[in-house]
């Protein structure tokens, strides 16, 4: 399990004990929020976008607020970019935004997934274990999101 206290990956600025912002994307399928996480030009926002053009909607981009409830991680967005999107090449997009989200999928961008069949990772935030997925340079990652986030993952 990857813990994102002790390692610093968040890239985060500590609020409190109990809250984060974080250097993360964040979407959301039938209110079930996918925090993407990644270093600068990794391609968070491109995959939010390509997520939301799948039927996500957008929560945050490049920072998002994650605070710990009792029943999990929930993420907003700060009050000063809430709608906006970077598309690289094309510029900041408006998009209507959920007010929040319960996270319920980690995807790390910045660790590249090698195996065929992984096990199955979590990612420790605020205390709370988090399903994670790795990167995996293929076409049919964003829909892989997607279908873990409405139907889960077996073995």
């Amino acid at each position: 399990m990857t813990d994102a206290r002790a390692s610093g990956s968040l890239g985060a600025a500590d609020i409190d004990a109990a809250s984060l912002i974080v250097h993360a994307s964040c979407v959301a399928f039938d209110g079930k929020g996918i925090l993407i996480l990644g270093p600068s030009g990794s391609g968070k926002s491109s995959l939010a976008l390509q997520l939301m053009a799948m039927g996500a909607e957008l929560v945050a981009d490049d920072k998002t607020k994650v605070h710990a409830v009792n029943a999990g991680i929930l993420a907003s967005s700060p009050a000063a970019i809430k709608g906006m999107i970077e598309a690289r090449g094309v510029g900041i997009l408006m998009a209507s935004a959920l007010k929040e989200a319960s996270i319920q999928l980690i995807v790390d961008l910045g660790r590249k997934e090698q195996d065929r069949l992984p096990q199955k990772q979590e990612f420790s935030l605020l205390g709370q274990s988090i399903p994670l997925l790795c990167k995996v340079d293929a076409a049919h990652f964003p829909a892989a999101i997607l279908q873990f986030i409405k139907g889960g993952r077996g073995a």
